[in-house]
């Protein structure tokens, strides 16, 4: 693949994959969980994010060409059935994390243009990312970088009235070592940061580009560490500005907290200006969450891991329908059974056993030496990696262990019907459905 993405490319596609909407989504269900100490939380996640950033820094220039934690798993552990749920693991926590997005995008943002209830707003927004999905959305590094200016600026504007807000003797500092009542707040706070976590996950899906930067081993660190240590500053900003404009109990009400916070300093920036940056960024973020979905789907489906009929694409705009429709169809499921706190912390279980397997991947794989030089982590840091994803998930509610469980059930079950397929096909003498753009060797292998 063409090396095109430079050292500030890759650091706004990172940033552009982690910044915005989980943040915007987010405060008001950490207010609930922590009071007014929605800071600590965030700065404890980052500190978690940091550890695996760390192993996938390692592994990625080590492997320039090998991207993805499914790729790690698979040269670690050799075995096909881990690096499946891996895989799976990431494209279940994909289609979760747009289900929440959508209960999200149809909250008190989207109330703020037309009042209708919820979840048919949810539902009509996934097939309306459905249907762009289908006609082949491109989105170029140039469009990110806009569309995380978007995002950024409404984050700003959220710091920057509450500073005004102070400035005119408003507002209680007072309030952000509030923590929440009738709890410790270790414990609290601990429990905020499954949640919080949410809104650092994305990090991980810059694995799949580095085959097309200009020089990963050098870049590839300072872009990954410098886009999270962004984040992490405008997060905390984020979370201390919310609660000194508003209680932690008004946070809590809403499905629009920065709205809130904005509306609350009564500076003049019009609701509805405020409201569109942050459908604009959680509509951003569910698109690109389902084109990866849908695309990663379709790759399993190529590689046998899934089935057939999940490869198959649309003749004009070749783009993988079945899987599209199949991964809408879930995501509508989803916001139908669950709230965004129990499909925010689905994802951030989901993802622990990516991060935690890719923790294990970088310890097994130091005895594979490579010519190359390339970044290599303290030990220690993979260690606390591993500790960190046990950690978390101790800390995860028995409903969102059931949604996680019910989710690699599923994948299980069509990996297994998949193989089932394959092993049935040579039997009854048909060939396999072959697409256009490929051909079959003599082993009846498919061949790009």
């Amino acid at each position: 693949m063409r090396r095109g993405i430079t050292g500030p490319l890759l650091f706004f596609f990172i940033l552009g994959d982690v910044l915005g909407a989980g943040i915007y989504a987010l405060v008001g269900v950490l207010a609930g969980e922590v009071g007014g100490m929605l800071w600590a939380p965030l700065l404890l996640a980052l500190l978690l994010a940091m550890l695996t950033a760390g192993s996938y820094a390692e592994l990625v220039t080590k492997y320039p060409r090998a991207g993805g934690a499914a790729v790690f798993a698979q040269r670690a552990f050799k075995r096909p059935l881990i690096s499946f749920l891996v895989g799976f693991s990431m494209l279940a926590a994909g289609v979760t994390s747009a289900a929440g997005l959508a209960l999200a995008f149809a909250g008190e943002y989207f109330r703020t243009f037309l009042d209708v209830p919820t979840t048919p707003v949810a539902i009509v927004f996934l097939l309306v990312v459905a249907a762009l999905n289908m006609r082949g959305i491109r989105e170029s590094l140039g469009a990110n970088v806009v569309m995380t200016i978007i995002e950024v600026s409404g984050l700003v504007i959220v710091v920057a009235a509450v500073g005004v807000l102070l400035g005119n003797g408003g507002g209680d500092v007072g309030r952000v070592l509030e923590p929440a009542e009738g709890s410790a707040a270790a414990l609290t706070v601990l429990g905020g940061a499954i949640i919080a976590y949410y809104s650092f996950v994305g990090f991980e899906t810059s694995a799949n580009v580095i085959e097309e930067v200009k020089n990963p081993r050098r870049d590839y660190p300072r872009a990954l560490f410098g886009a999270l240590l962004a984040a992490g500053v405008v997060y905390v900003l984020v979370g201390l500005a919310s609660s000194i404009a508003l209680p932690a109990s008004e946070l809590a009400e809403s499905s629009g907290p920065l709205l809130a916070v904005v509306e609350a300093t009564r500076v003049a920036v019009p609701s509805w200006l405020f409201s569109l940056i942050a459908l604009i960024a959680v509509a951003n973020g569910a698109l690109l969450t389902m084109i990866m979905a849908s695309r990663l789907a379709y790759g399993m489906a190529e590689q046998g891991l899934l089935p057939s009929a999940l490869a198959r694409v649309l003749p004009e705009r070749r783009t993988p329908w079945v899987a599209i429709l199949v991964t809408t169809g879930v995501a509508i499921v989803l916001t139908l059974v669950g709230d965004l706190a129990t499909l925010a912390e689905t994802v951030v279980l989901l993802l622990l056993f990516v991060f935690l397997s890719t923790n294990i991947a970088v310890l097994v794989l130091r005895r594979d030496v490579v010519a190359e030089e390339h970044f290599r982590v303290w030990t220690i840091v993979p260690v606390l990696g591993i500790a960190s994803c046990v950690l978390l998930l101790s800390q995860q509610e028995p409903i969102v262990w059931l949604f996680g469980a019910v989710l690699l059930a599923v994948g299980v079950v069509l990996h297994l019907v998949a193989q089932w397929n394959e092993r049935r096909a040579p039997r009854d003498g048909a060939a396999p459905e072959q697409h256009d753009g490929e051909q079959r060797d003599g082993d009846g292998v498919t061949r790009p």
